[in-house]
């Protein structure tokens, strides 16, 4: 994108150029090439300059746009660096029902997808990876965090516990002993991160 946005600058350079050249010379390159050929007359190159004009603002508009593109299409350190930290605030005192031990790749995309949805507007959503640091149990894990285009890391640790306010009575699993049921769990989450890997 970077490239294709310079080479646009260039050509609205070149364009602009072209818009100011005199008259006087172009009636020269034409005659030189071209002797018999009938003389342009001056509305002729002030509509041609205008015509350049416009194609060169056309162009470096489209520059600019492209520019733009890049620039949201990877993450800068101060948006990773905001996002850790506000996707740790979220997830600190987080709760949810589960049935399940969750492994390392589930914390890995509650970490992830907290981190991508505090991105903001300026930020991709995508890029952005979780790599375990060290031994993760099924109730803790420290997550390193980094994301294209950023050159910081982030630590993300995690830990899980079961809430004293109980948990979920499901209704008996269709089959099984009428009247039973199953508890669902409720847990809680607190979050810590820092900046650095883990």
């Amino acid at each position: 994108m970077n490239a294709m946005s310079l080479i646009s600058f260039a050509l609205a350079a070149v364009l602009l150029s072209a818009a100011c050249v005199k008259a006087d010379r172009v009636r020269a390159w034409r005659h030189a090439f071209n002797p018999s050929g009938d003389e342009l007359p001056d509305t002729a190159f002030t509509v041609g300059r205008v015509v350049f004009v416009v194609l060169a603002g056309v162009v470096a508009f489209s520059g600019f746009q492209l520019r733009a593109v890049a620039a949201d299409s990877v993450w800068s350190d101060d948006e990773l660096s905001h996002a850790v930290e506000y996707a740790t605030a979220d997830l600190d005192g987080h709760s949810y029902f589960g049935m399940d031990v969750p492994s390392d790749s589930d914390y890995e995309s509650m970490v992830e997808d907290a981190v991508v949805r505090r991105g903001g507007g300026g930020a991709p959503e995508n890029g952005v990876s979780a790599t375990p640091g060290g031994t993760g149990t099924a109730t803790q894990g420290a997550f390193t965090v980094t994301a294209d285009g950023a050159d910081a890391s982030f630590c993300v640790s995690v830990t899980r516990t079961k809430s004293k306010d109980g948990g979920y009575d499901a209704p008996g699993i269709a089959g099984g002993p009428s009247g039973t049921a199953d508890t669902v769990p409720l847990y809680e989450l607190a979050a810590t991160s820092h900046k650095g890997s883990c």
